[in-house]
């Protein structure tokens, strides 16, 4: 069995492109679902986690106990609001992410006095040592495809059901106006990475889930 579907669509927090140059509402990213064999995963449990299994039962028939392993393009917080939920699962990251994150979030620490701020960076640190490096495979029909340059170690997902690639692209594609435009996020970690990753998300899939929007088609492959 394999199968994948778009559980929720996420959304920017402003979106340049509507011509909005400040946050008018709560970044989240695009959840997706994929059944391989005996795997349930979650790619990028953004919601609050009540909110999430409700669109679990919704769009899958699925409670979060069933959901056997958790992907994270990132470690953005917009990406793993309702990360802790799934406590009963495998939590999978890149290993290049995880080792730039787990860097940056220790000189922060080290750098700080507050014990408030210590507090919440003694979170950050635990949730990121309880995600694995993920294997170049993560399941059949289902491989890491890095996209670096949003965050020093972001990686997509490729999936390849019969007759078509499908790229779950996280921050690499924004949205499907990003994706038209051929923008990156000005937020981005490395810009020329970014648009890199851009291009290559494009050459690679028929059908891209960004990272903020719904499944949509490859334009350069509409017009093909």
């Amino acid at each position: 069995m394999f199968d994948y579907r778009v559980i929720s669509i996420g959304t920017l927090s402003h979106n340049p492109l509507w011509s909005e140059a400040q946050p008018l509402r709560t970044a989240h990213a695009t959840t997706t679902l994929i059944r391989s064999k005996d795997q349930v995963i979650l790619v990028d449990p953004s919601l609050p986690a009540p909110v999430l299994e409700a669109r679990l039962g919704e769009r899958a028939g699925l409670g979060a106990e069933d959901v056997t392993d958790v992907f994270l393009t990132n470690f953005r917080p917009a990406h793993r609001g309702g990360l802790e939920r799934f406590d009963k699962a495998r939590w999978w990251i890149s290993e290049a992410e995880r080792e730039a994150i787990g860097v940056n979030l220790v000189q922060q620490f080290e750098q700080q006095e507050d014990e408030q701020v210590h507090e919440i960076l003694r979170h950050e640190i635990a949730l990121l040592q309880r995600c694995q490096a993920a294997p170049d495979r993560l399941a059949e029909q289902v491989d890491l495809f890095p996209l670096p340059g949003y965050t020093p170690g972001m990686c997509g997902l490729l999936l390849t059901p019969a007759g078509s690639t499908v790229l779950i692209a996280g921050d690499a594609v924004a949205t499907a106006d990003h994706l038209e435009a051929g923008r990156v996020l000005e937020s981005s970690y490395d810009l020329a990475q970014s648009r890199q990753s851009l291009a290559e998300a494009v050459e690679i899939a028929d059908l891209i889930i960004p990272g903020h929007d719904n499944l949509l088609a490859n334009p350069t492959r509409r017009m093909m």
